[in-house]
């Protein structure tokens, strides 16, 4: 189904229309959870996760046979203050290995039975420098968000979003501490590298930003501080809420992305949990402030998904010990 809005307005009209998860669903899955052959508690927080996955699908068993990975590329005109230790030229390039199954997230993706869509966003005209103007006009900025909610399969039943675009941790920053308040050195890190100077430079540039777009519209503040790529995140991400698919979280620019939506609407990212806890410095405290715990803490740094990706494979294994282990019952074992 194409996006139902055309104006930011509209798309936080969707956002806070968008359903919550199945209570009945959830009450199934908590009866089937009590009587399955384990002790009670036994499997942690997997039984956490197979309640939770069970509501927004509807299904007190579910499984997960359609997960999608979407990976989204935009280019940055903020690059040109040097935030990054690469040129913008690698994200065409990574696009590219991407498409041709090369990339990091492929091998995940393929080894966790997730289908995979690349969308490379209008990356010969980069956002503008947010230092110096918006970095998208309200046209791009929905643009950005249709064609991610676009891009979600409504036949998916799992949903990992991830993102290419050099200079787009320091686009991140300045989205996070504009979203969530504090200074920018609170939430610049060295992203792809970058040394003690790149990153005094990148802190610099954050605040710039942040001084030149003062808003308290969180997705004013995604618009005019983030990138094509952070508003195709947000925008299926909201999507996956109106499918009721639930979501895994990446890392901190995809987080990043998320919190416009979480300080939008209450509640917007209910549908989501945090894939991973990766090394850049303020992905812990935008997890903390998102209320979220990561599945998996493996010192990833490498965006497009990656961390998420690889945390398929344990929501997998929540569902599939969930749905198919035997009840006691069924079993003939004696539940005490």
């Amino acid at each position: 189904m194409q996006a139902p809005f055309t104006t930011i307005s509209t798309f936080r009209d969707a956002l806070a229309a968008a359903p919550g998860p199945d209570q009945a669903a959830i009450q199934g899955a908590q009866d089937r959870n009590g009587q399955l052959t384990k002790p009670p508690g036994a499997l942690g927080r997997l039984e956490d996760l197979a309640i939770w996955y069970a509501g927004w699908r509807g299904d007190a068993q579910p499984q997960i046979v359609a997960p999608q990975v979407i990976v989204f590329a935009g280019n940055h005109g903020v690059c040109a203050q040097g935030v990054s230790a690469f040129p913008p030229e690698v994200t065409v390039q990574m696009v590219a290995n991407f498409e041709h199954g090369g990339a990091a997230i492929n091998q995940l993706s393929k080894a966790f039975g997730a289908k995979m869509d690349v969308y490379p966003l209008s990356l010969e005209t980069p956002t503008a420098d947010f230092t110096t103007a918006p970095a998208m006009t309200e046209d791009e900025f929905i643009v950005a968000l249709q064609t991610g909610w676009n891009a979600v399969d409504p036949d998916a039943d799992l949903l990992v979003t991830g993102e290419m675009g050099i200079g787009n941790t320091t686009s991140a920053a300045a989205v996070a501490t504009a979203v969530l308040g504090g200074e920018a050195a609170d939430w610049t890190g060295r992203g792809t590298g970058v040394d003690d100077a790149g990153l005094a430079r990148k802190t610099d540039v954050v605040a710039r930003g942040l001084a030149l777009h003062a808003t308290t519209d969180p997705l004013e503040a995604l618009r005019c501080l983030g990138g094509r790529e952070l508003a195709a995140m947000a925008g299926a991400i909201a999507a996956a809420r109106h499918h009721r698919i639930p979501v895994i979280l990446d890392g901190f620019i995809c987080s990043a992305a998320a919190a416009a939506l979480h300080k939008a609407v209450d509640g917007a990212l209910d549908h989501a949990v945090a894939g991973h806890l990766s090394a850049e410095g303020a992905h812990q405290r935008l997890l903390d402030a998102l209320g979220k715990e990561p599945l998996l803490r493996l010192g990833l740094r490498l965006g497009e998904g990656s961390g998420a990706a690889l945390a398929i494979g344990v929501l997998k294994g929540a569902v599939a010990c969930h749905s198919g282990m035997a009840t006691f019952a069924e079993a003939g074992v004696s539940d005490g």
